[in-house]
């Protein structure tokens, strides 16, 4: 066993990877506070080749610094389009066909592991808050929430975690089990 350097791994340079077709997933961020947790969903969004990120209301836009920290230059490669409402940008994205989902614990909900997409339709993943989550003024704009199963003592993860974590499970349903 070895580990591989970057150059080993034949990614995609800039130019290349924007030519790539995308997997169906606009990310939804519902006035997320921190710049650092902005640049690591950006980093997800480009690991996992997510369409584009929608920055709502007080989300942190680039250039800001923590962003371009933790995104290490993901704000170049993923499309991204700052909205003054996060009602705006579901707005948008219904009236374009997106199935949107909120991640966020509610009754009713879908677990993670249940979640079926569809290859060819279009998704929007909804993440909120730090503390205050997504904003419930939200939910007639919603189709349904997931939740990811939890068996610790703390009720939520961090943004950026969650984020990846539920990319994932789209990545894999969209790209990996369609192959």
């Amino acid at each position: 066993m070895k580990f591989l350097k970057n150059e080993e791994l034949g990614r995609p340079d800039l130019q290349d990877y924007r030519q790539q077709d995308k997997l169906k997933v606009t990310i939804v961020l519902d006035n997320v506070r921190s710049g650092l947790n902005v640049g690591s969903v950006f980093r997800s969004a480009d690991s996992f080749n997510a369409e584009q990120i929608f920055l709502c209301g007080i989300t942190a836009k680039p250039p800001e610094r923590d962003i371009l920290k933790s995104a290490l230059g993901a704000t170049e490669s993923v499309r991204w389009k700052h909205f003054e409402t996060t009602a705006e940008a579901l707005e948008s994205l219904k009236s374009d066909g997106y199935t949107i989902y909120a991640v966020e614990q509610s009754d009713p909900c879908i677990s993670l592991e249940s979640v079926e997409a569809v290859s060819g339709s279009k998704y929007a993943l909804v993440f909120g808050n730090e503390v205050k989550g997504v904003d419930e003024r939200l939910i007639p704009l919603l189709d349904n929430c997931i939740e990811i199963p939890q068996s610790g003592t703390k009720h939520s993860l961090n943004i950026s975690v969650c984020a990846g974590i539920v990319l994932w499970k789209f990545y894999e349903l969209l790209t990996l089990k369609k192959a």
